[in-house]
């Protein structure tokens, strides 16, 4: 068996869960982290890509390439590379089909906390 040559697109290409595969407990779990729900909301107030550079996250270059990961894998998240830059994007129209009413359902809550909280 001759190993696969791999074109330099291939190296840079993600996995992502097919929406079939997306579960349940592994979107709780990923949205249960602080870091990550901080993560999902600005993706949600934003409505658009942003790139992993423009978040301003409270852990190291490391934790956050993690949290990323963790995101993508969930299927919470889309990434893709243009240029240098990782954007990342919500699956919202996905979740919300496998899932109806849950991310919009989180999302209030954490925001509802955060006024608790003062923030």
């Amino acid at each position: 068996m001759t190993p696969r040559a791999q074109t330099p697109n291939a190296a840079r290409e993600l996995e992502h869960p097919a929406a079939r595969e997306i579960r349940l407990e592994e979107v709780l779990h990923a949205l249960a982290d602080p870091v990550r729900l901080r993560i999902v909301r600005a993706l949600a107030a934003s409505g658009e890509e942003m790139a992993c550079s423009l978040f301003d996250l409270p852990v190291s270059k490391s934790t956050t390439t993690h949290h990323f990961r963790v995101l993508r894998e969930s299927g919470l998240i889309s990434q893709n590379y243009r240029g240098t830059a990782k954007m990342n994007a919500l699956r919202r129209d996905e979740l919300e089909r496998l899932f109806p009413g849950l991310l919009d359902s989180v999302l209030a809550a954490a925001a509802r906390q955060e006024e608790r909280r003062g923030g």
